[in-house]
């Protein structure tokens, strides 16, 4: 059943909110309906239960700033502006994410949903900046930006969640010149 409009955003919006500062775990459909100015029967009509709220909030709904990287003339300089574009990205997301990885680890069931209905965009903007690099002549053979999506999507969330340092530019700039532009070289080399 759908919602008036306002009345959805605000439970969509409450939920964000409550996911960021107390998590999955913590949060109740009580609370919910309480910072939306909402009763439990009307997120109960709209929603079956918390998990489905929050399947729908991150697949539907979320919207995630990705800003394509800029032609720098080079591909360091575009790998910079990718990487560092993304950190920014995660970021902002980072109670978000905080509020949902327990959740990922023991509710199996919105682990599941969420992995099959996220839409997966190149949030790095890995592809154009390696065609780009290949237009150039920067890059020789076939480098497979999702798996350069996948190396600097782990460097990024290990930073983020293991280690918890800055995704300042000194890591930017290290996670491009140490890791990824060897690795798409090595890459390209193999894969003329």
């Amino acid at each position: 059943m759908r919602l008036d409009p306002r009345r959805e955003r605000a439970i969509l919006d409450a939920t964000m909110e409550l996911l960021s500062e107390v998590g999955f775990d913590r949060m109740s459909v009580d609370q919910i309906a309480k910072r939306a100015s909402a009763s439990k029967a009307t997120i109960y009509r709209r929603w079956p239960g918390k998990e489905a709220l929050v399947v729908d909030l991150v697949c539907n709904h979320l919207e995630i700033d990705v800003t394509p990287p800029p032609d720098t003339g080079t591909m360091r300089g575009d790998l910079v502006a990718a990487v560092g574009g993304f950190c920014r990205t995660m970021e902002q997301k980072h109670g978000l994410v905080f509020g949902l990885l327990p959740a990922m680890l023991t509710t199996p069931e919105l682990a599941a949903a969420l992995r099959e209905n996220v839409p997966r965009p190149d949030i790095t903007g890995t592809t154009p900046l390696l065609a780009r690099a290949r237009e150039r002549g920067e890059l020789r053979g076939k480098a497979d930006p999702g798996e350069i999506r996948t190396v600097t999507e782990a460097l990024v969330w290990h930073r983020l969640l293991i280690s918890g340092r800055p995704l300042d530019e000194a890591f930017v700039e290290d996670t491009v010149d140490r890791v990824l532009l060897p690795l798409i070289h090595a890459w390209a080399e193999v894969k003329p």
